[in-house]
């Protein structure tokens, strides 16, 4: 596809209407990524967690959180060494995933309730159901009226977070909601068992199955069974904990007057508050027992996998909605486009194509979600979606053409944590973030020399050159990715 075709065709499916894009995607259904007929389809099944750092799993080294059946995806699978959000924010990633396409096309820019996915704008799902499987969605929902879309099995909730213990589910399919129930138990095992139970019924069609945990989202309510967890352990401080951000070289004022801080009643909104005045032992003991739920859950469900005799046969995809500042530079939450925020893990497991225990280390994105789905089904993938199929990487293959850069973007402000709004390229060596409201700031690291964002070079005399074609370079990619939903 030549870049021009895509970008006219991507503009006139998001103005006009889908127009027959699900019979686009769902061209007769083939074998795995597009081989001979008779090979069956796969089943998938796409794992979230909320907040997830890649750092935060026993496979990457972690001796805290112990996580064998996330870990045993990547061991048996493929991992992503460098994966990240277009928007590190819960609504607007999830309908990014769903889509493939970035929230200033969306509309899910924040994470107002009512932000919704336009009828108009095709889910993977969609496709994959047109192609003749069967659909469910389980656990965090958030995005608006996502339970109206076309179900075999819904059974989610709306909203940034339910209750940890007393859940308000709402269930149902073919688009309608049957009932809105509360459920007693920890959230994310009542979810599960739930979707275990649809997982084990008898059925003649290939499925998917979304599963989106709300672990580990905040405040970080613990299952009973692990109240004593982490006991007597010692959680580390990041290197930039006791930095005093009021004085700090190079960190502009839109990083530092941000709210989400821990250890201090800085927020004006209340939720915002309680959250950050914790301390650091306290959020990330309680954050790592939330992963050990998922994870514990995870066990159940490659039992019942294997239990079907479907496991080799199901593609399993983990991954998160954004990354979370365990404290570094005091911070917490997420937003921002530094680091911490922006990373999410990626596993992938399908052993019938996938080499046990490989890696990649191209920079993948949350956009890219929807294609591979729809590669692996064996379907046409749209011209308008904006992210890259994963299936040449799964492969083992190594692309020509793989990006070499992205667009990062962030709306909700004023809101939640105080985070002005930003947009920024990050490449391979570089990143550039400008907050673009007045008053007008920016950030620029080389992580090559500073992996760690510790050295901002902005107005360095040496990089002036490199910061220009950077700006240069995040108006391209907006204009590639079709982004008029904000001047500036």
């Amino acid at each position: 596809m030549e870049e021009n075709e895509g970008k006219s065709s991507r503009r006139e499916f998001l103005k006009a209407g889908a127009m027959g894009a699900l019979a686009l995607a769902s061209a007769s259904p083939k074998g795995v990524a597009g081989e001979a007929a008779q090979t069956p389809r796969p089943n998938f099944i796409f794992i979230t967690t909320d907040g997830h750092r890649p750092e935060a799993l026993s496979l990457n080294g972690n001796s805290i959180v112990r996580t064998p059946n996330i870990d045993r995806i990547g061991r048996e699978g493929m991992q992503f060494e460098n994966s990240f959000v277009v928007n590190a924010l819960c609504l607007p990633s999830r309908a990014t995933a769903l889509t493939g396409l970035y929230s200033h096309n969306t509309g899910c820019v924040d994470n107002k309730d009512s932000r919704a996915i336009p009828t108009k704008v095709p889910l993977f799902t969609d496709s994959l159901r047109e192609a003749g499987y069967e659909v469910a969605l389980f656990g965090k929902a958030h995005v608006g009226r996502l339970g109206e879309r076309q179900w075999d099995e819904y059974f989610g909730f709306p909203g940034a977070a339910a209750d940890y213990f007393w859940p308000r589910i709402q269930a149902g399919s073919h688009g309608k909601i049957d009932s809105n129930e509360i459920y007693e138990g920890y959230v994310d095992d009542v979810v599960a068992e739930r979707a275990i139970r649809w997982l084990k019924r008898k059925r003649e069609k290939p499925f998917c199955m979304i599963l989106w945990f709300q672990s580990p989202h905040a405040p970080f309510f613990r299952a009973r069974r692990y109240l004593d967890l982490y006991n007597g352990i010692t959680i580390p401080k990041p290197a930039t904990f006791d930095d005093d951000l009021k004085g700090y070289p190079g960190k502009p004022r839109a990083f530092a007057d941000a709210d989400n801080k821990i250890g201090g009643p800085y927020a004006k909104n209340t939720a915002t508050r309680d959250n950050c005045a914790r301390t650091l032992e306290e959020i990330v003991k309680d954050y790592y027992a939330g992963i050990a739920d998922v994870d514990d859950n995870l066990g159940k469900l490659f039992q019942a996998l294997k239990e079907l005799g479907q496991l080799d046969d199901t593609v399993m995809i983990f991954s998160s909605d954004h990354g979370f500042f365990l404290g570094e530079w005091r911070m917490y939450d997420k937003r921002f486009m530094h680091e911490p925020s922006i990373r999410t893990p990626m596993l992938i497991r399908y052993p019938r194509l996938i080499l046990p225990g490989s890696s990649a280390g191209h920079m993948v994105l949350n956009t890219d979600i929807a294609p591979t789905f729809l590669e692996l089904a064996g379907l046409k993938i749209p011209q308008w979606v904006q992210g890259q199929s994963l299936v040449p990487l799964l492969k083992g293959e190594k692309p020509n053409s793989w990006r070499k850069d992205w667009l990062y973007e962030y709306y909700e402000y004023p809101g939640p944590h105080n985070v002005r709004k930003n947009r920024g390229v990050r490449t391979e060596q570089y990143k550039l973030i400008h907050y673009y409201e007045a008053p007008e700031e920016f950030e620029l690291y080389d992580f090559k020399e500073d992996p760690g964002e510790l050295h901002n070079l902005y107005g360095d005399p040496r990089y002036a050159t490199l910061t220009q074609d950077l700006r240069q370079r995040i108006r391209e990619l907006r204009n590639e990715t079709d982004d008029h939903y904000v001047e500036g």
